[in-house]
């Protein structure tokens, strides 16, 4: 009976003890490009950023047809600026659970969307060794976006668990 006492003191004072949050799971295969799934915890603080474009190559060409570059040049524009929003907020690319990409058909490929492109930079953020986690994506090729240059426009959701 007190082994039984003790055993049930033990178990009350572990459920009344805060159990350790587990962090955000990225549910990757093995050599996959993006997580086929992210698993946020209760609890986890949502972060919602808004779609963004490159900033142009040069600032002072906002208007030639080359003022944004490529599909490759605009995603790691992109993807820069996107890292240093999440590191102002205490947050790093590893944290990011989803990325929303719209991408234009470039003139230059046919009028198809840069697919290699945006996977060349994307790879530069996502699945390194600093920075294994990977998130869920979705693409889509879109007709434009706001300037007739800008190939394409990247929204994301990180989370962060407590």
């Amino acid at each position: 009976m007190k082994h039984a006492l003790a055993t049930l003191s033990v178990l009350l004072a572990l459920s009344a003890t805060p159990a350790h949050a587990a962090g955000v799971e990225h549910r990757q295969a093995p050599g996959a490009m993006i997580a086929s799934a992210a698993i946020v915890p209760p609890g986890s603080t949502f972060y919602y950023l808004s779609g963004a474009t490159a900033s142009p190559v040069s600032p002072a060409d906002t208007e030639s047809p080359d003022a944004y570059g490529d599909t490759e040049t605009q995603t790691f524009s992109i993807l820069t600026k996107m890292k240093a929003q999440l590191a102002e907020m205490g947050l790093g690319m590893g944290d990011v659970i989803k990325l929303t990409v719209f991408l234009v058909g470039d003139p230059k490929n046919g009028g198809k969307m840069d697919r290699d492109g945006l996977t060349r930079a994307y790879k530069k953020f996502f699945g390194t060794a600093d920075q294994p986690n990977l998130p869920t994506r979705s693409a889509f090729q879109i007709a434009a976006l706001a300037r007739p240059q800008q190939l394409v426009e990247i929204e994301a959701i990180a989370a962060k668990a407590p």
